[in-house]
């Protein structure tokens, strides 16, 4: 693409706003600005569309939005009246411009004669695939970029299934928006005249209180939080984010009397001022909550990402000390206690099972395996978990958990993508139930590492910024596919699973075999001493995703093998 002939067209639109064409004016003698706005659209996966926000083609704005929906539009409208009539719903986050792009979705649906329920104000992800559930709608769109810097805004599209739209219908979204015009290529409804004629009508307090109600089924033994609840202690933080009323409404409803929020961020507030980044990976997110706690002597902190998909956790160990736990490590005690808690009250499914990512720690397959679980492995992306859910039930399996490394878990079957609200309810009686036997969430952890054996995990970005970034992901790849690593600092990789092409290749004997899943960009390297090496590029964001999976006979020796393998990064690193 000629990036300067598209800016040019930008600049002679009479489409684009005073406010774009004056951002677009300010960079017309910075030609590297330029090409890194307009070389490419931004591309649209099964995901959606993800970006830095700003003007042009490779920016997340009005324009990009409205020519995704319109492609939206398109594969709706070949599903028939019917499909229309079912439409469409929209939620969105706190994010600048998330309800102005809501908006812009809603009036293109609309202009195509596609009715849409609209929330009437920000709500969580999960209860976005909820309402595509309940009210039986053949699309959803959530604006939100999830942890994202405060720079960036997204739009996540949906299927009638509740989870994020598959690939097939992806790909023809993505057609369609190429042949769509990027200024006047879509069709808009007048939005005030879209609503007085029903064609958009909104979701508000009737639709909380009912999905209010499928969180709180999920409880499996509420009296672990009654028994000390004049002691037991919890600090809440949403960053600014969606979280803000339903957790502490559903953490209350447990039973929860000692819940004590961060005050200055539960404003819901775009730039996400508090907070370096928004983001519960991050231990320096927690500083403004850990401080709360400290004062306060609380037992376990939590806090939700921007748009409630996500839940981080930072508990109190017995010496007072506040310690943030990994992804892994919450999917790891959430899994354990939820399996007891069944066996206890006498719920425990006749088939059960578990769901994780190939990137996720193993050591929930040793749970699994100590329990009679079934425990199986999906790629990165909630939507491939939604995928495994269902075809569990005509087996008459059921999942007990889903859950990735990236912080994000799933329970239940009103929603097809990670819940933070139920995740969160389920932490606090988890952390409740331990208190209760005089044990922290840091004991507990140590006492699964003593019965299921030790394991360790660490996850690299590396990040690619600037025009080349998609261009180096792929030549980066290609090299490790087509030469991979012998070893990872004097650790033999034995074998190489390639997703891509569902082949597992030995590195003694060139043996091959097929992989149980396929169509993913991924390469997977077993390593002589058990580890694990992962590679891949990220969906959303500009960056190689490094994954490494460590089991060994002790903390001590789990902690050195992943210190070898980092430093092995460097040596990936040199062949981009």
């Amino acid at each position: 693409m000629d990036y300067m002939k598209e800016y040019t067209r930008w600049l002679a639109s009479d489409v684009i706003t005073a406010e774009e064409r004056a951002e677009l004016e300010s960079i017309a003698d910075n030609k590297n600005e330029i090409e890194s706005r307009f070389f490419s659209p931004l591309q649209f996966g099964t995901a959606g569309l993800r970006g830095v926000l700003g003007a042009g083609i490779y920016r997340m704005n009005t324009h990009t939005v409205a020519q995704a929906t319109q492609g939206l539009a398109t594969l709706i409208l070949t599903h028939g009246a019917e499909a229309c009539k079912r439409g469409v719903a929209i939620s969105y986050d706190c994010r600048i411009c998330s309800d102005l792009f809501a908006k812009i979705s809603a009036q293109v649906l609309a202009g195509n004669g596609i009715r849409v329920l609209l929330f009437d104000a920000m709500r969580p992800t999960p209860e976005l695939s909820f309402a595509v559930l309940r009210y039986h709608t053949i699309a959803g769109i959530n604006i939100t970029a999830s942890h994202n810097p405060k720079e960036y805004n997204g739009y996540k599209v949906y299927w009638e299934d509740g989870a994020q739209l598959p690939p097939a219908e992806a790909d023809t979204v993505a057609r369609e928006i190429e042949k769509t015009d990027i200024f006047n290529g879509a069709k808009l409804a007048d939005f005030d005249r879209a609503v007085a004629d029903g064609t958009i009508t909104y979701l508000g307090a009737e639709t909380d209180e009912e999905f209010l109600s499928n969180v709180m089924s999920q409880a499996i033994d509420p009296k672990a939080v009654e028994a000390v609840a004049d002691e037991f202690s919890v600090v809440y933080t949403p960053f600014h984010g969606t979280g803000y009323r339903l957790v502490p409404e559903a953490l209350r409803r447990l039973g929860l009397k000692k819940l004590i929020c961060q005050p200055d961020q539960m404003v819901p507030d775009g730039t996400f001022s508090s907070v370096k980044s928004p983001n519960p990976e991050n231990m320096e997110s927690f500083a403004l909550a850990i401080d709360l706690a400290r004062e306060n002597k609380v037992d376990v902190i939590v806090g939700t990402d921007p748009d409630a998909d996500r839940v981080g956790v930072v508990a109190r160990s017995a010496n007072g000390e506040y310690i943030c736990l990994t992804g892994n490590q919450t999917g790891i005690l959430l899994l354990d206690y939820i399996i007891n808690a069944r066996k206890s009250t006498g719920t425990m499914p006749e088939k059960p099972a578990f769901i994780k990512t190939i990137v996720t720690s193993e050591m929930p397959r040793a749970i699994c395996n100590y329990h009679d679980v079934e425990c199986a492995d999906v790629f990165t992306g909630f939507k491939f978990i939604a995928e495994k859910i269902r075809e569990f039930e005509p087996d008459g399996k059921k999942y007990l958990l889903g859950f990735e490394e990236s912080y994000g878990y799933l329970v239940g079957d009103y929603a097809r993508d990670k819940d933070a609200v139920t995740a969160t309810m389920l932490i606090v009686e988890m952390a409740a139930k331990y208190h209760a036997a005089g044990m922290t969430l840091v004991d507990a952890l140590e006492s699964l590492y003593q019965k299921y054996g030790y394991y360790a995990e660490r996850t690299v970005n590396v990040m690619m910024p600037g025009v080349n970034d998609l261009a180096d992901m792929k030549r980066l790849m290609e090299s490790l596919r087509n030469d991979p690593p012998k070893d990872i600092r004097g650790v033999k990789v034995t074998a190489v699973r390639d997703y891509l092409t569902a082949e597992r290749r030995e590195m003694a004997t060139g043996a091959i075999t097929k992989t149980h899943i396929s169509g993913s960009n991924v390469l997977y390297f077993e390593l002589e001493d058990g580890s694990r090496f992962i590679i891949r590029p990220s969906g959303t964001e500009p960056k190689i995703k490094i994954y490494l999976l460590i089991s060994g006979a002790d903390h001590e020796s789990c902690a050195k093998r992943v210190e070898l393998l980092s430093d092995g990064i460097d040596d990936i690193k040199g062949r981009i």
